[in-house]
């Protein structure tokens, strides 16, 4: 039987070299054989289904009407707008200050929405702390960023996310768009996150998955990575104001608006990570995304 190494195997079959490795350790490659430190995989074996692209056929299905619903409106949006660009900007700017305050209340800023529109004209708020300020215009910065990616039609890679990350963690200079290096507990939260050691990896396969899969709708290929990247929750601090800027960055690339989950339903929120990581289920974060796409569509006309 003639064997091939790692490396070739990834390339043939599109993935990384250590995607094949943790197929050849969960003893999913049939007839692979260990020489030492090094894998030889069979030739003529195939690829082994991964079960990552077929566990959510069942979501799909049952989302199909609303998904559908959710494109004509985007497609009537686009046919039928006839807002001026003066019109447009001013609903992009009221968004950025809304989704700015929103976001960043989730993780526990103090700012209320007229102080976050204040700092960002570059008023400082008297009595509230640098890091409110601080968090305030990086998120606003990010945003503006992933805007910027998408009219340049930027690929999305683990670059952009650690750039993203760079921008919202202003205040933490040390800890900006590096993966963490210890252990980590979302409090109150049924999944706890991989161990540090492991995170590279986790991020590596994650991008791989999304960069392969495009059978999925767009909108739930976004809502499973962010459920996804949280899960992994990468860096230190700023996971959940970086995971909603890539929701953000993924839905715009399709041509949907971006979407602004509300501080007043954040236990909402926080249930569909508990859903996920206990049940397997996506459809809370499904619809709370529909909801808002669907929100959002309707303030263009």
């Amino acid at each position: 039987m003639e064997y091939r190494s790692v490396s070739e195997t990834a390339k043939q079959w599109n993935i990384s070299d250590r995607r094949v490795r943790v197929l050849c350790q969960q003893g999913k490659i049939e007839g692979v054989i260990r020489k030492g430190r090094a894998w030889l995989i069979p030739k003529e074996v195939k690829k082994p289904v991964d079960g990552r692209t077929t566990r959510y056929q069942q979501t799909n299905s049952f989302y199909t009407e609303l998904l559908l619903k959710i494109d004509e409106l985007k497609d009537e949006m686009n046919k039928k707008c006839t807002l001026t660009q003066g019109e447009i900007k001013r609903i992009h700017d009221e968004f950025m200050i809304e989704y700015t305050y929103n976001s960043n209340a989730i993780e526990g800023n103090t700012l209320t929405l007229q102080e976050t529109a204040m700092v960002l004209e570059g008023i400082t708020i008297d009595k509230k702390p640098l890091k409110d300020h601080l968090e305030a215009v990086g998120h606003r910065d990010a945003f503006l960023f992933i805007q910027d990616l998408v009219k340049n039609n930027i690929p999305f890679s683990e670059s952009i996310i650690k750039q993203i990350h760079t921008l919202v963690l202003m205040d933490r200079p040390e800890d900006r768009g590096k993966y963490r290096r210890i252990p980590v507990r979302i409090m109150g939260a049924y999944h706890v996150p991989p161990d540090p050691l492991l995170v590279p990896e986790k991020m590596e396969n994650l991008l791989a998955e999304f960069k392969y899969n495009k059978k999925m709708h767009p909108i739930e290929r976004a809502v499973l990575f962010h459920l996804k990247f949280e899960g992994i929750h990468p860096f230190v601090d700023g996971n959940g104001r970086t995971g909603r800027l890539l929701l953000n960055l993924m839905l715009m690339q399709e041509g949907y608006p971006p979407i602004n989950v509300k501080y007043s339903d954040r236990k909402r929120y926080y249930e569909a990570f508990d859903a996920y990581y206990r049940d397997g289920n996506i459809s809370i974060m499904l619809s709370i995304v529909l909801d808002e796409i669907s929100f959002r569509l309707m303030k263009y006309w």
